[in-house]
């Protein structure tokens, strides 16, 4: 049983304005398509002509009767449900804030493969170190590459030997007044001694 279009406007004429403009080259054949049976043309030539089989165009026949031309576009999927929970995320936030504890965990800082161990242990859901990084960034964190930083370093004794060093390199390694530098840095005679040899 053939399904007829029930909207008369836009009309044949209109729908091919319409697909000229459209940017979504799907919806663009489907009202090609629909364009084509308003003009006269068979069920089975039209969908021929869109790429598509009959029974398909009579679906979007359907959608277009209840929808009009939105209906001819595809919808949004909303993709696969995230593997944890909006509680577990929390927790997880939490726990990337605090900070690994280096008993505890055995690191210093947190890594996705890290985090991936964590959130097995803790929720039993298996994610693939690449799916952790995505949650991260869902969550609204970034990437860091920082210097790592022991937990029991000493800041006291690193700050002394950084006031120490400089002086410590201005004795050992003089460097050569700027006047008697050439442009690629390599010590040259002063002109008067050139010019006397």
């Amino acid at each position: 049983m053939t399904v007829a279009i029930t909207r008369k406007e836009p009309g044949a004429v209109e729908l091919r304005r319409e697909a000229a403009r459209c940017r979504d080259a799907r919806a663009a054949r489907r009202m090609l398509a629909l364009a084509l049976v308003l003009e006269g043309a068979s069920r089975e030539g039209a969908a021929r002509a869109a790429g598509m089989d009959r029974q398909t165009l009579r679906d979007w026949v359907h959608r277009y009767n209840a929808e009009g031309l939105a209906g001819l576009h595809d919808r949004h999927r909303s993709g696969r449900k995230p593997r944890l929970t909006p509680e577990q995320e929390a927790e997880l936030v939490t726990a990337v804030e605090q900070g690994p504890d280096p008993d505890r965990d055995g690191v210093v800082r947190w890594r996705r493969v890290d985090l991936q161990a964590l959130i097995e242990a803790r929720f039993a859901v298996r994610l693939h170190e690449r799916s952790v990084g995505k949650v991260l960034r869902r969550l609204g964190f970034a990437r860091l590459s920082v210097r790592p930083r022991h937990p029991k370093a000493d800041e006291a004794a690193q700050e002394a030997f950084k006031k120490a060093s400089p002086s410590w390199y201005a004795r050992r390694c003089p460097s050569t007044p700027a006047a008697s530098r050439s442009r690629s840095g390599f010590r040259t005679r002063p002109a008067s001694a050139s010019r006397a040899r």
